[in-house]
């Protein structure tokens, strides 16, 4: 049985995925486990930390390495239920256009709209 942990954060558009997610990671517990990510997670600092709470990576090289990591693919598979939550939330015309203007009401919204897709 896997058990899932779910966690969302609002950042500025210019900031990288990878600076919030290694964030995130630390305030996370659940080792040893596996992180599935795509190549912007594939940083060292993020493939240390995880290698060091013993929490397989699943992140995919970035084309720039000079070593390749193995991948496992099959498990790697189950990242579609990410890439089909987002496109879930952005069949909600209200979210996608972002028609609230401040961070807060956004991020209530989106909770309310994860809720809903969690529940269905």
């Amino acid at each position: 049985m896997h058990s899932t942990t779910r966690c969302f954060e609002l950042t500025p558009g210019q900031d990288h995925d990878s600076i919030t997610g290694y964030r995130l990671l630390h305030e996370l517990d659940f080792s040893p486990g596996e992180v599935l990510a795509d190549q912007a997670y594939d940083t060292n600092a993020i493939l240390e930390f995880l290698q060091s709470r013993a929490i397989t990576p699943v992140i995919p090289s970035k084309c720039n390495r000079r070593v390749n990591r193995p991948l496992d693919s099959e498990t790697y598979k189950e990242r579609h239920l990410i890439e089909c939550f987002f496109n879930k939330v952005t069949n909600y015309r209200r979210l996608a256009t972002r028609y609230e203007k401040t961070a807060n009401m956004f991020m209530a919204f989106l909770t309310l709209l994860s809720i809903r897709l969690w529940l269905k």
